[in-house]
């Protein structure tokens, strides 16, 4: 049914617009007070529960970043059977983001190209919402996924980055800081290990007990990985998030013409699986096995879940699927997930 609303309606709607409808139809469900019977239909098995960062995830399956960006989706988000919601990217300075149109849909590849440019209202703002969710007794996991405000420079960046902490670190169960996105210039040469130290010192420093992960690009050279896992595990981050959006853009089946027109920007969807997959198992085996790695990229099914949590992924996120899979999405993936897990139980048995 969602398909045949996506063919006929959605994918001849601007892909922002489409965005800013779904999420207002997701912002609804709690208002309308339909949270509790829509749960009843979406809630997670409760042998799909994981414990780590220190926290209770209902399920191993969570929204990234780059849905919910100002954090006004989480509840709705939560009632459609997400186990984590991560909201952001926020930045310390409210911005409107690169000029539209700034998101694409690759439909024959299943995929999205988006040069956002991090566009949300502050993390202040961000924070004041982040904190009345996180109030409630149930409710999801909650990260905050903190970036560069654009008109910082590149030498600023600490105390950008340190002033989103500030705000967010307080009011959510895990902070994520953002030095992967290909869309603000000069965040990618963030990752390298010079300017990564003091940027991960600084939020460490600024979050105290709240857990702080970081989030890697999938174009990264095994080098490139193996020195930012090896930094985490130095300075103590709580976690690593693999991977965010390509610059590639090898193997697609849309018309080259399509995809130059939509011009650059962060590719995301199925034509990642491959790579965010490699990526990793490269972390995976850099990593104590307890500590915490977050596989998001290329996710569709209840299948390649698996195959993530089965490649040594602790808890795993989609986005990209989620438009085309339409609101029983989280659903699907999370009852997938345990039928996998009693079929291999009883195999086992």
């Amino acid at each position: 049914m969602y398909e045949l609303f996506f063919r006929t309606v959605l994918r001849r709607l601007d892909a922002e617009r489409a965005h800013h409808l779904a999420v207002s139809v997701i912002r609804a469900i709690p208002m309308l007070g339909l949270t509790g019977l829509v749960r009843r239909f979406t809630r997670p098995d409760p042998s799909l529960a994981v414990e780590t960062l220190g926290l209770h995830f209902e399920s191993p399956f969570g929204m990234a970043a780059g849905f919910d960006k100002d954090a006004r989706s989480i509840r709705g988000l939560w009632a459609l059977g997400f186990g984590h919601v991560e909201i952001g990217t926020v930045t310390a300075i409210a911005q409107d983001g690169n000029p539209k149109p700034r998101l694409f849909r690759l439909v024959d590849d299943r995929a999205v190209i988006n040069r956002m440019g991090f566009n949300n209202g502050g993390a202040a703002a961000a924070a004041e919402r982040v904190a009345r969710e996180r109030s409630r007794t149930r409710r999801p996991v909650i990260g905050a996924n903190i970036g560069k405000s654009r008109v910082v420079a590149v030498e600023d960046a600490i105390d950008d980055y340190r002033q989103s902490a500030r705000s967010l670190a307080p009011v959510s169960d895990y902070l994520a800081v953002n030095v992967s996105s290909p869309n603000t210039p000069g965040l990618r040469g963030l990752q390298d290990e010079a300017l990564l130290r003091p940027l991960l010192s600084a939020v460490l420093d600024e979050a105290q007990a709240t857990p702080v992960l970081v989030k890697i690009a999938p174009d990264l050279d095994d080098a490139a990985i193996d020195a930012v896992c090896a930094l985490a595990l130095e300075l103590g981050l709580a976690g690593i998030i693999a991977t965010n959006t390509t610059i590639g853009r090898e193997g697609l089946t849309t018309d080259a013409a399509v995809v130059e027109a939509a011009g650059a920007g962060g590719l995301s969807g199925a034509p990642l699986r491959d790579r965010s997959l490699q990526v990793l198992r490269r972390v995976r085996a850099a990593v104590p096995a307890d500590f915490c790695v977050i596989s998001v990229g290329g996710i569709d099914t209840a299948a390649d879940a698996a195959e993530r949590l089965a490649a040594g992924a602790t808890l795993v996120q989609g986005y990209t699927a989620f438009l085309y899979r339409g609101p029983l999405w989280a659903r699907q993936v999370t009852r997938g997930l345990a039928r996998l897990n009693a079929t291999r139980g009883t195999a086992r048995a």
